[in-house]
């Protein structure tokens, strides 16, 4: 056997024993992971600062984008809306965002970005999204979501966000839609207070916003929205995907590894949680409080899912078409793909 096979062979191994401590098994054998970017190639990110981008934060913090010759920014945004509009200008190359309805809109006018990698995705029961109930509702005597009819519900991002999603999704529960609730939009990080004065009867939030709104006296009013679904993602830029496709796959792969090192009881490593609150809010205790989302260690875009999104927002009104669009406007699963091919997929 020559230098090289041995080496091939030794490190598929050391990968597979490294993934089986963590409780995965891998599918097939490994292509060579493609050699850094040389000079390093600069990405700009703009993301909202929830945990459901963690796989981002690890990539960065342990030296993952760094390790295939990318120099990643990453920007903070208070709402995907804003990530979108960076996106169509031109000034960022993936976006951390929401699926929205401005991006449907946009997909069916033809808008040139598309999604590259999945956040994280809805666990299938104890989701950290839920959606929240004041205190003063509460003793105002609203006690479910029936009661909401009419009533102010807040979420990040306005009408045709991602979080509207979420709050419709909860609302069909009670043969409600959007239209019969006065939706506010209240940026995440503003959700805490906005509950806590009333300025809100409820609020859809997530970690680290959620742990702080019901520090401060909210209650879960509905959970597990949606099991399973994808809500965010990682959309590039059409430059990005057909001008520099080798930076996106780099992107993508790093992600799919820091997937790997997240899963199980990884999750709460030391490196990890210090990424995690480097690019969020949140502090150690209460993200071990909170139920994680699901980081597939695959990276497995979710496509079937995204068709319930788009109808839910269709629906609403919220889009300016009224058939379903074709989602092959909408993701590029080549990145995915590549990233297997070079790690190989790893099973549960």
């Amino acid at each position: 056997m020559s230098y090289q096979s041995t080496i091939k062979v030794f490190r598929t191994a050391t990968a597979a024993a490294f993934l089986g401590a963590s409780g995965l098994l891998i599918g097939h054998a490994f292509a060579a992971e493609p050699a850094p970017l040389n000079p390093p190639q600069k990405v700009k990110v703009a993301y909202v600062p929830i945990m459901k981008f963690a796989t981002m934060y690890v990539a960065a913090d342990r030296g993952l984008f760094k390790k295939y010759g990318l120099d990643v920014d990453l920007e903070k945004v208070k709402s995907g809306t804003e990530a979108i509009a960076f996106l169509t200008q031109g000034t960022i190359d993936i976006g951390g965002i929401a699926i929205v309805t401005s991006l449907w809109n946009s997909w069916n006018r033809g808008l040139d970005v598309r999604i590259i990698a999945p956040g994280g995705l809805e666990p299938m029961k104890d989701s950290p999204t839920s959606v929240l109930l004041s205190k003063k509702a509460v003793e105002a005597g609203i006690k479910t979501l029936a009661d909401l009819k009419g009533k102010r519900v807040g979420a990040s991002g306005g009408p045709g966000s991602g979080a509207e999603y979420l709050v419709a999704k909860a609302l069909e529960r009670a043969k409600l839609t959007i239209r019969d609730v006065n939706f506010v939009n209240v940026g995440d990080p503003d959700i805490p207070a906005a509950l806590e004065n009333g300025s809100v009867d409820a609020a859809l939030a997530a970690p680290p916003y959620s742990e702080k709104a019901i520090q401060s006296g909210a209650t879960i009013l509905a959970t597990d929205l949606t099991p399973g679904l994808m809500t965010v993602a990682f959309v590039g830029s059409g430059k990005l995907v057909k001008e520099r496709p080798q930076v996106a796959e780099r992107f993508v792969l790093a992600l799919t590894e820091a997937a790997r090192l997240m899963q199980g009881s990884n999750y709460f490593s030391e490196e990890n949680l210090g990424a995690y609150q480097k690019y969020t809010a949140s502090t150690a205790e209460a993200l071990k409080a909170t139920k994680p989302a699901v980081y597939d260690p695959n990276m497995s875009i979710p496509v079937k899912g995204l068709a319930d999104v788009e109808r839910v927002h269709r629906e609403n009104g919220r889009t300016d078409y009224d058939k379903p669009i074709d989602l092959a406007k909408v993701v590029d699963e080549q990145f995915v793909d590549k990233a297997l091919a070079a790690i190989g997929k790893a099973k549960n």
